[in-house]
Formats: structure tokens, sequence, C-alpha cells
């Protein structure tokens, strides 16, 4: 059995989508490996394989070793075709890095200190803008995920990309290419409980005619 960050593949020589409903009627899933110097890849994983590595949510925001026919090479995933009906996996895309070169990636969010936050503390209710954001940076700087703390944002306070702490060697997409990634919008916004409160004051009411 392969590791969380390691596919492996064999060859698929046949494009198009009669190939592909005949490799999935097989338990398999069609994928393609582009990117470099070198010609795109057809290929084909295990389903079954595919389904324990894509429950860790790290398989989205690691450098991955696509093993075809016994070569090795590394991939970040780019995207996921999965069933809109059904729990299965359609296709995958993968596109190979270079030490060198920096990528564009998708990464997550991880909010923490969300109990102790100060506005939590004085009833705000803590709205998440963004689940994950788009950043650039070499192979081996690539995170698993950005922290966003939460501890000292106040009602009414929003904390925005331009805050987000990021390590050295990361670029967030959206400050360095301006309108075209969307600007330095809120990430999370903390904000007081007047629709609730409004409501509990109605519930309350009611019971008491």
């Amino acid at each position: 059995m392969s590791s969380v960050f390691e596919f492996v593949a064999e060859s698929r020589g046949k494009p198009g989508k009669t190939a592909a409903r005949a490799v999935r009627r097989q338990g398999k899933v069609p994928a393609i490996l582009y990117g470099g110097s070198s010609a795109p890849e057809m290929m084909v994983l295990d389903h079954n394989e595919v389904v324990k590595h894509l429950a860790h949510e790290a398989v989205y925001s690691h450098v991955l070793d696509v093993v075809i026919q016994g070569k090795a090479q590394k991939a970040v995933l780019k995207a996921v075709q999965r069933h809109p009906a059904k729990p299965r996996v359609l296709h995958m895309d993968f596109f190979r890095v270079s030490a060198g070169e920096k990528i564009k990636m998708h990464v997550p969010l991880h909010f923490t200190n969300e109990n102790i936050s100060v506005g939590v503390k004085q009833g705000g209710v803590v709205m998440h803008n963004l689940v994950d954001i788009e950043i650039a940076c070499l192979p081996a700087d690539l995170p698993e995920f950005i922290e966003v703390d939460l501890a000292s944002l106040n009602v009414g306070e929003s904390l925005h990309v331009s805050e987000l702490s990021v390590p050295d060697g990361i670029e967030l997409v959206a400050l360095t290419h301006g309108d075209d990634h969307g600007s330095d919008v809120p990430v999370v916004t903390i904000v007081a409980p007047t629709v609730e409160a409004a409501k509990s004051e109605q519930d309350q009411a009611s019971g008491t005619e």
C-alpha cells in the first residue's frame, strides 16, 4: 500500500470519454499528470487507494510522489472531480513541480483560539469568510495550512488577508496580484449577535402571551 503522499498509477494509452468510462467501470480513476517540460501523461489510479488518500486534508497541500510504471515524479494535486450524487472520484489532475520554480496552491486556513476570543467572550459570533487561501511559493516551502489566531479579535472587528501571519517564502496571491484575485478582503469577522438576540426576545415574548 502506498503512503498518503504517494499515488501509484498505471499508464493509460487511450484518451477520451469512452476510455475514461471504461476505466471507471473497472473500479479505477482516470487522471492526468501535466506541467513542466515533459508531455502530459494519462494514467489510471486505484479508486479505493485514492479515497483513502483524499481522506487526509494534508494531501491537498503537499508535494506528492506520482509513480507511473515505477517512475516517481514530484507533483501537487490540482483538481479532483467527484460524482455529484455518488461517493465516486471521477477524475484527478496532478501538476509537476520542480525545486526551483514557484507554484500556486490553495491551502486551508486553520482558525485557532475561537473559544477564548475577546469578541466571542462578549457574545459575538465568528463568521468565516474564507476557508482557504491561494499562495505562491517554492515546493519546499509549501505549508500544510495557514494558522489564523482569533484570540485578540473583538466584536465588530475583522482580520484581513494582509494581517495573516505567514511563514517566510510564502506570498499571498490576493495581495501580490491586486484586483485580479480579489484584494485585501476580510478572512474572518466577529459580528454582534443582533439577529439571534432579537429572535430570542421574540420567542420569550411569545411564550408569555
